[in-house]
């Protein structure tokens, strides 16, 4: 491929959207691909619905001022490559699909969403069979976004607290507080059907997008990533637990909306299950081992 097909990554924090927008489709145009797509599985079904992410750098991570626990102080990062990265978290019809196809077990004892609602008390290794089965299927490799792809692809170009801006209102995003000014207040006489609490994950793309198609990056339910978490994963105890832990992001229904702003972060074990909890597909494209 010659310097045309695949041009260097540009800061995307300096691009307008209309750019954004053209990088994505020159990103997808350049694996033969639709900006938004899925692929088709082995067996005659469809995966999840992907949405193009252009390679580029950006600032990840929050200022000192409102640097959380356990939060990355501001750097710049360079994702290399293109990617595809769910436009929604896996559902529970998309994840039940994969149950009858393999087998797969769920405990009897735990509570499950339904339908196009955000699976649920899944964990990393449930994730894991998933992706490896989806990878199978599609002749792709499916896995788990690192920290920093999410939170790129989460941010499309945004340098803001959240993708929409440094304020979330009501009407973007499903969390269990908001600071109700501005378009917050705005979106209470709006929308006033989402902006009580909704107090449990609601069905996928009720929200409105990012500006490259992603939706639910700020709330419903944390997402894994595949990236560790080192150091104390309590804010009141620096002595770090034992076990496996790892980065989530996003946020969710059950914390206020400053928990999902795209910088945020919190430590979830390798084997918790929980009913805030979920996680997102990446699909590698244009990488030179594919």
């Amino acid at each position: 491929m010659n310097k045309l097909e695949h041009p260097e990554p540009v800061d995307v924090h300096g691009q307008p959207p209309a750019r954004l927008r053209a990088m994505q489709q020159e990103a997808a145009a350049r694996a033969g691909l639709d900006a938004h797509f899925r692929d088709r599985l082995a067996d005659g079904g469809y995966g999840p619905e992907l949405a193009v992410v252009p390679a580029g750098v950006f600032w990840m991570g929050a200022d000192e001022g409102e640097r959380g626990f356990g939060e990355s102080p501001r750097g710049q990062v360079r994702i290399e490559h293109d990617f595809a990265i769910g436009r929604y978290c896996v559902t529970a019809e998309e994840f039940a699909y994969f149950t009858e196809a393999t087998g797969f077990v769920w405990a009897d004892h735990l509570a499950r969403n339904q339908a196009r609602q955000p699976v649920i008390n899944v964990d990393r290794r449930d994730a894991a069979a998933y992706l490896d089965w989806l990878s199978r299927q599609s002749g792709q490799r499916y896995r788990l976004p690192t920290e920093a792809e999410w939170e790129y692809a989460a941010r499309a170009g945004a340098a803001t607290r959240y993708c929409f801006g440094d304020e979330l209102a009501c009407s973007e995003a499903n969390t269990g507080s908001f600071a109700l000014s501005g378009r917050g207040a705005l979106g209470w006489r709006r929308f006033l059907p989402f902006c009580a609490p909704m107090n449990q994950a609601v069905d996928v793309g009720l929200y409105p997008p990012n500006l490259w198609g992603l939706h639910d990056m700020h709330g419903n339910v944390w997402e894994f990533t595949s990236d560790r978490w080192f150091g104390p994963v309590d804010p009141l105890n620096p002595v770090p637990r034992p076990g496996e832990w790892f980065i989530t992001k996003g946020g969710s229904w059950f914390e206020s909306a400053w928990l999902a702003r795209s910088a945020a972060r919190r430590p979830r074990l390798a084997t918790e299950l929980d009913v805030n909890l979920g996680f997102r597909v990446l699909r590698e494209m244009g990488h030179p081992d594919n």
